[in-house]
């Protein structure tokens, strides 16, 4: 039986959430800023990925952005004018962290993008274990035409994801590109229609729903510390994410479930 549907508006209806079984989607709550990155809605997602860091059942975390006509339009200029230069540093370092908790959460992160998704928020995207998009997406990196660089990785990630070529024809011109550019570069591995968005989603969480997850925490830990190592170092980082399994309850479920063919019930133990 499927579990519960439970939906949540943090107190500052910054960041909505909704558990569907072990899936938690967060949803970014401006629309009327198209999704801006503020100092507030920084922390509060933040605080959101760190509650769910420690919850062990979790097998996937789904972005999106409230509205359907921004996914995240970056960091919110209007707020950004009244900053100083410390405050924009203490910014560029909060906004930081926030990127590196999505690439680092245990979890895979999916971004479902609908609409624009610029500056801060392709950075968002772009630490994400997978993008997906609808084609109203708009994509791009446009610091450059601000007098700025990307700030939050763009150009760490973008360049590992696409390649330096696509990395520096993008963010050295600005340009925006939409969700076909973007899966024909490898930015997003599926585009679909808008009201298709939202099932295929659900669909790649069902498919990493099946996995334990302890298993996909390890994994995916050993995928991204292991690329660009030496093979021998790599083969090490990957051996290390199988000892953390093996003596698992999830390990030893997996084994009774096969041999009584039935499906697993992983418990994130």
């Amino acid at each position: 039986m499927a579990k519960a549907k439970t939906s949540k508006v943090l107190p500052h209806d910054l960041v909505l959430r909704e558990r569907v079984g072990s899936v938690a989607w967060l949803t970014l709550n401006r629309p009327e800023a198209s999704n801006a990155l503020s100092r507030a809605l920084v922390a509060a997602l933040r605080a959101e990925l760190a509650a769910l860091a420690a919850q062990t059942d979790v097998t996937a975390i789904v972005l999106t952005g409230a509205g359907g006509k921004a996914f995240c339009a970056g960091a919110d200029l209007k707020e950004r004018l009244g900053m100083t230069l410390d405050e924009t540093r203490a910014f560029l370092d909060d906004l930081g962290a926030l990127v590196q908790a999505l690439e680092d959460f245990p979890a895979p992160v999916i971004a479902a993008i609908a609409g624009a998704a610029l500056g801060g928020g392709l950075e968002l995207a772009l630490a994400a274990d997978f993008r997906l998009a609808d084609n109203s997406a708009s994509l791009g990196l446009s610091e450059v035409q601000l007098g700025i660089i990307p700030g939050a990785g763009g150009t760490q990630r973008l360049a590992r994801l696409c390649g330096i070529a696509v990395a520096k024809e993008l963010i050295l011109t600005g340009r925006r590109i939409d969700a076909a550019t973007a899966g024909r570069l490898g930015l997003v591995s599926r585009v679909v229609r808008a009201a298709e968005l939202k099932p295929a989603v659900a669909a790649l969480c069902a498919e990493l729903g099946a996995g334990g997850p302890l298993a996909l925490a390890q994994a995916k830990r050993a995928i991204d510390s292991g690329f660009g190592q030496p093979m021998p170092e790599a083969l090490a980082i990957e051996r290390r994410g199988y000892e953390a399994v093996l003596g698992s309850a999830d390990r030893n479920e997996g084994l009774r479930a096969f041999a009584e063919k039935r499906p697993p019930r992983f418990r994130g133990k």
